[in-house]
């Protein structure tokens, strides 16, 4: 929480300065007791009153001073808007090593409902694309707002050859279609998630077009799928299909995007829960200034009804 207007924080002084004038009030008291002939016999009649009965009316009235001057300062919170005609594309291997079951129930299962979910995280407005990728790169749906249709297109997936890294990345760059000529500052914000669970087959084509997609600012959030146990079978031959997470790291760092690996469902569901948290989303702030003021007069009127039913007198 932050504050439009901090120096209002000053008044809360008037907080321990009234606790101060309280203690006095009632040192003053005891000390000129009221004199009462018959005070033992009214002592025996009247019960004893409870101590918080008499200092709630007070304590209520502090902690109002003390919200009051919160609201004073006018307190801000940070809260997630959504980013005006963002894009983001998700670029998703369907080499065959990804019908891999070391990711239960495979990998490419386990990537699509991740996907899913992502889809189910963004904000409406983000508009998401599809490519997928194997020996070739395919749109299999342009960047939309429509998120149903590109759930659509992820029930399409299946396992082919090839991990054309590179091509999918280039393919995800041309759906973004970035104006000739456009400003960097003046593009609507993009972003690429790449999912991958092999070696590159296209050599160092991904890192030049994560060169590009730097220049665009188009950052690439790379997921590692898979681990060092996965085996397919070929040919009738067990082959083992592990990750690359090193390639994409690099390519994360080329693109000023960030990599993560996932060994299992849950851990892929969890990056891309954070991943649709954190794309097509801006930091804002919000003022609660009205929250602080309409606590402080309810704690005002608290003070005040205790007062007049435990003492019959405003505090």
């Amino acid at each position: 929480m932050s504050f439009s207007s901090p120096l209002a924080l000053l008044c809360l002084f008037a907080v321990p300065l009234a606790i101060l004038v309280h203690l006095a009030t009632q040192r003053r008291r005891r000390r000129y007791p009221v004199r009462f002939p018959a005070l033992a016999t009214l002592a025996s009649v009247v019960s004893a009153e409870p101590q918080w009965r008499r200092h709630a009316p007070f304590a209520l009235l502090t902690l109002a001073l003390a919200v009051l001057a919160f609201s004073l300062a006018r307190p801000q919170r940070t809260i997630a808007v959504p980013v005006q005609r963002a894009s983001v594309v998700l670029v998703t291997d369907v080499s065959r090593s990804m019908s891999a079951t070391d990711v239960s129930p495979t990998r490419l299962e386990a990537a699509r409902s991740a996907a899913q979910g992502f889809l189910d995280k963004v904000p409406a407005g983000l508009r998401v694309g599809l490519v997928a990728f194997s020996d070739a790169a395919q749109t299999l749906q342009t960047p939309t707002t429509d998120h149903e249709l590109v759930s659509s297109a992820l029930d399409t997936l299946q396992p082919i050859n090839g991990t054309f890294t590179g091509a999918g990345l280039q393919a995800a760059l041309d759906d973004l279609q970035f104006p000739r000529g456009s400003s960097r500052e003046k593009r609507p914000p993009s972003a690429i998630v790449l999912l991958s669970d092999g070696v590159a087959t296209d050599g160092t084509r991904a890192f030049n077009v994560a060169g590009e997609a730097r220049r665009l600012g188009v950052p690439i959030y790379t997921v590692a799928l898979g681990t060092e146990q996965g085996t397919i079978v070929n040919n009738g031959r067990l082959v083992p299909v592990q990750p690359d997470p090193e390639a994409l790291r690099r390519i994360a760092s080329l693109s000023d995007g960030e990599a993560f690996m996932a060994e299992d469902a849950d851990q892929l569901t969890a990056v891309y829960d954070r991943l649709g948290s954190q794309i097509g989303t801006k930091s804002a702030k919000q003022e609660i200034t009205v929250w602080f003021a309409g606590a402080a007069l309810l704690l005002l009127g608290a003070a005040l009804v205790s007062s007049l039913r435990f003492g019959g007198r405003l505090p």
